[in-house]
């Protein structure tokens, strides 16, 4: 099965489970208050249904267009923009016949739904697979960056260490890219000395300009041969897959960072490699370094566990038991929403350039991997969720925030908005909803097209 249709599959298994649950969370409480719902709809159904079946007093159908999913209710300016019903006596059953504070709690429902499922799901991850990670502390000799020109406008170099973003250490190497990207101030340790650098305002930018390299961090690896290349010059030396390189000419070699500075020093020679061959313990095999400095041989990438098996770093796992897993789900939940907030107060400010990384569809898809993988599966859909949430809370007319907002301003002033002003309101939050949505895609086009 291609990669892509994998994703595909992924995206649309998550999108359908969570507007159905979300939607949910409207319709329990509207029939809990014995409101009337007139439909329940996964995706929309502008002109027509690929399918529909009146169940009761609610039509439950799905829409053609996957753009999200609604509920129905009746005697409420919505999406479907039913001035008709409106226009007529209001009806016990209708939503605009109920007590603002059941109508604020059927429209909280989804949003509340979204972050309670995500909360659920990192509960069972935490309690299925635990929580794997690499103490930034545990790595031998600092950080690899791999991208200098990136790490040069934050002012880190290959060696460092990352004590703190904002004043608050870092404790994971996991999370280490987010809080450089979420933060203002980074504390670096380089040979025993501790510096201080504000992270750029526009550093998202930077990373933005060439997604393939937004991870330019890494913990510093052994070169490992993982190919040697058919047209190399060495590719009758005796190199294997898997050598490790221990040596070149008469210069150890640790790291692979180190190679391309050594190998400058041997440009044009013939020399030997000193390489460690599971099986056969220390070899010397001779080779001709290019006049470009490079070998002919494509490097490896060590897992993290044999990097652990050299003393390069550590890898620790936590495990929970059921209950423990409780505030550990919870406390995820918090810091990825925490996380989300920060990164969108980032995309609003224009000078970081964070907009232009807003995407689409396609970008949501890609949030998945490209092999089958239940872990990624729900971990990826619980952080939709938890997006879902917050842009739904949101203040915009259209948006269940923006119902939130108008009924809010009802409790405190005892005065409700006009139905027209509400339908005006509906409209332009609509606009604006759409206007965001060609946006966001045309960004996914863009990246497509400049790629």
């Amino acid at each position: 099965m291609s990669p892509i249709l994998i994703k595909t599959i992924q995206f649309f298994l998550s999108l359908s489970f969570l507007i159905v649950l979300h939607e949910l969370g409207h319709f329990i409480p509207a029939k809990l208050f014995k409101t009337r719902v007139e439909k329940f709809y996964l995706f929309f159904d502008i002109k027509f249904s690929l399918f529909k079946k009146k169940i009761g007093e609610t039509v439950y159908g799905i829409g053609w267009l996957p753009l999200g999913g609604y509920v129905k209710i009746a005697g409420m300016i919505d999406e479907s923009m039913d001035t008709e019903q409106m226009a007529e006596e209001p009806k016990p059953w209708e939503f605009r016949s109920k007590p603002a504070w059941q109508r604020l709690i059927i429209m909280l429902g989804g949003v509340t739904v979204n972050f309670i499922l995500a909360v659920i799901i990192y509960i069972g991850m935490a309690y299925s697979y635990g929580d794997q990670y690499i103490p930034l502390k545990s790595l031998k000799d600092g950080l690899w960056v791999m991208e200098k020109d990136i790490g040069d406008e934050l002012g880190l170099q290959t060696g460092d260490n990352i004590v703190a973003i904002d004043g608050e250490e870092v404790v994971t190497f996991n999370s280490l890219l987010g809080e450089i990207i979420n933060g203002n101030e980074i504390t670096i340790e380089r040979e025993g000395s501790i510096i201080e650098k504000e992270i750029p305002v526009d550093f998202i930018a930077t990373l933005l300009k060439d997604e393939d390299r937004i991870r330019f961090l890494n913990p510093r690896m052994p070169f490992i041969i993982g190919e040697v290349s058919k047209e190399s010059q060495n590719k009758d030396s005796g190199l294997q897959k898997k050598d490790l390189i221990l040596a070149i000419g008469d210069q150890e070699l640790e790291y692979f960072d180190q190679a391309k500075a050594i190998l400058e020093n041997y440009k044009g020679q013939d020399i030997s490699l000193t390489v460690e061959r599971e099986g056969s313990g220390t070899l010397e095999i001779p080779v001709t370094i290019s006049d470009t400095a490079t070998i002919g041989v494509r490097p490896g990438l060590p897992t993290f566990e044999d990097m652990q098996a050299m003393g390069l770093l550590k890898l620790e796992t936590q495990t929970y038991t059921f209950m423990e897993s409780i505030p550990a789900g919870i406390d995820k939940g918090v810091t990825t929403l925490t996380s989300y907030v920060k990164q969108l107060k980032k995309i609003f400010n224009p000078e970081t350039g964070a907009y232009k990384g807003v995407g689409g569809f396609a970008a949501i898809g890609n949030m998945f991997p490209d092999t089958w993988n239940w872990a990624a599966f729900w971990s990826t859909t619980a952080l939709i969720s938890i997006i879902l949430a917050f842009m739904n809370i949101l203040p915009i007319p259209a948006l269940d925030g923006g119902h939130v907002t108008f009924l809010l301003y009802e409790m405190v002033t005892g005065r409700k908005p006009s139905d027209k002003f509400l339908e005006y309101a509906q409209m332009i939050g609509f606009f604006l909803l759409i206007a965001l949505l060609l946006f966001a895609n045309g960004n996914d086009i863009y990246k497509w097209l400049v790629k």
